[in-house]
């Protein structure tokens, strides 16, 4: 029963450090454009340069 005494405190003491951060990361614009990463790995590289041989 004691162990309650000590495992209460330190996840409240953790979720009050768990919403500062959302609450930090909201601040600073990290949920502001959740689309251009998915929209990144369909774009196609430039075409790599091709040598040309002389001869």
């Amino acid at each position: 029963m004691r162990i309650l005494l000590v495992l209460i405190p330190i996840s409240l003491v953790l979720l009050g450090i768990a919403i500062g951060a959302f609450f930090w990361a909201v601040r600073r614009g990290q949920f502001e454009d959740l689309d251009s990463a998915a929209i990144d790995i369909l774009r196609d590289d430039d075409a790599p340069a091709r040598k040309h041989d002389a001869d």
